[in-house]
């Protein structure tokens, strides 16, 4: 489905009454296993998806599917504990349609994350990687189908989607926090079945360090709204074929958990400094 304006403003507006005077500067897109940092913005406010009209709700393992408006590390946020993905049978539109809902309130930044397979061999689970680019061949772009001028151009330009400025307060939070911080390329792939050894080996061929399924299409959208983007990948398992073992979503959990704390530290520390 191709969303008309009217659409995100009616969603805006369902969010304002609930919201009264607030305003959130940044939008945290949180991955699997990683929703627990929600728990931590203070004065919360908790919209359920399902709350907010023409969204749809979030069935992945782990995701709560809510917003929850407030305070964190100095900002004002929306949190989504809970993404949507294309594999859950919802289109790019409605993967990347609480982006410009949010956009419409007022955000001006994306912070996203994502659990991931590594794809660089130099890289270990519970690596933590800066997103500097990412790969897109699947499936077709969310800004498909009518422009939607009050968002941005028909033809915007991807050269920089993850905001040099931002990947510079990664580098600076993670060093003052002593936190590891790989840098690579991002390839989305739809799911939901874990890629095959054959992608693995195309992707790394491509120049991809790391493979998924999810962020694209958000940071797609939010770049194409003129909104400053900020990447990480929690690296919680090696992608198929580089190690003799099967992969499993309890892998990835298990991972995300461990590192729970470090990320935590790190995305928290960045929003302080924006």
């Amino acid at each position: 489905m191709t969303y008309p304006l009217q659409c995100y403003e009616e969603s805006a507006a369902a969010l304002r009454s609930v919201l009264g005077g607030f305003r959130p500067r940044v939008l945290l897109i949180l991955g699997s296993g990683l929703g627990s940092l929600g728990d931590a913005v203070e004065d919360p406010i908790v919209v359920p998806y399902a709350k907010v009209p023409h969204m749809k709700t979030s069935t992945a393992p782990d995701h709560k599917g809510q917003f929850v408006f407030g305070r964190l590390s100095g900002q004002d946020v929306a949190v989504m504990q809970g993404r949507l993905h294309t594999y859950e049978g919802w289109s790019f539109e409605d993967v990347s349609y609480p982006v410009r809902v949010l956009r419409l309130l007022g955000a001006e930044a994306l912070l996203v994350t994502n659990a991931a397979g590594a794809v660089n061999t130099a890289f270990h689970a519970g690596d933590i990687m800066l997103i500097t680019d990412h790969i897109k061949l699947f499936g077709v772009s969310p800004l498909c189908g009518p422009n939607i001028d009050a968002f941005g151009p028909r033809f915007p330009d991807m050269s920089h989607v993850y905001t040099p400025a931002l990947r510079d307060v990664a580098r600076r939070t993670a060093q003052s926090l002593d936190i590891s911080l790989r840098e690579g390329v991002y390839m989305y792939f739809p799911g939901p079945q874990y890629e095959t050894p054959a992608e693995v080996r195309l992707a790394r061929t491509l120049g991809a360090d790391a493979v998924g399924m999810s962020t694209v299409p958000e940071a797609i959208t939010a770049a194409h709204c003129g909104m400053d983007v900020l990447g990480f990948t929690l690296c919680t398992n090696m992608a198929a074929g580089v190690l003799d073992q099967p992969l499993s979503s309890d892998e990835v959990l298990a991972a995300a958990a461990e590192a729970g704390q470090r990320f935590s530290a790190l995305v928290k520390g960045c929003l302080a400094r924006l």
